[in-house]
């Protein structure tokens, strides 16, 4: 008799749950999404003082007492790399924000069970790399900058695995 006449249980019953893994992934694509949203402001904003930093620090000799990780990291590829991102600071920034929100974007309505999140997410990940490789070049790539392509990687996986749960 209460079973029936029980709000509760109905609501419970008919709505989807997020399984565990889909929740885990979007949560931290939605943490991903605005910390790169500050980063594109950030990188923006400190584009030329971080050129003119490495500039300065290459001419200036001071890296000949440095251990040679440093050394290796801090090469004339890298000063070109900067340069080109501060040239190209204005079209980056507009790619970096619209990346970021649509995977932000695209993580929410994944979390609404929606296909086109996924579609969305994706464009999100890849629509910066392929611009910073025409823009910058394939140096924007090297060294730790491949942590910017693992990740996306990962992700790929992870949610082509999980993309038989969204159903709209």
């Amino acid at each position: 008799m209460s079973e029936k006449n029980n709000p509760f249980d109905s609501a419970a019953s008919e709505k989807p749950v997020l399984s565990s893994g889909l929740n885990i992934i979007t949560i931290l694509t939605i943490i991903g999404s605005v910390v790169s949203l500050f980063s594109s402001v950030w990188t923006f904003i400190s584009a030329k003082k971080s050129y003119e930093s490495l500039r300065e620090t290459m001419e200036a000799g001071s890296l000949d007492n440095a251990p040679k990780w440093v050394r290796g990291m801090l090469t004339p590829e890298m000063l070109e790399t900067t340069r080109k991102m501060l040239e190209n600071k204005y079209p980056l920034l507009i790619v970096g924000l619209l990346g970021s929100s649509l995977c932000l974007y695209g993580a929410l309505e994944m979390r609404k069970f929606k296909k086109q999140g996924y579609m969305l997410w994706l464009v999100g990940e890849i629509l910066p790399m392929i611009v910073l490789f025409l823009l910058i070049g394939s140096s924007a790539f090297a060294g730790w900058s491949l942590i910017g392509i693992l990740f996306p990687i990962l992700f790929l996986i992870l949610y082509t695995i999980y993309k038989k749960e969204l159903v709209n």
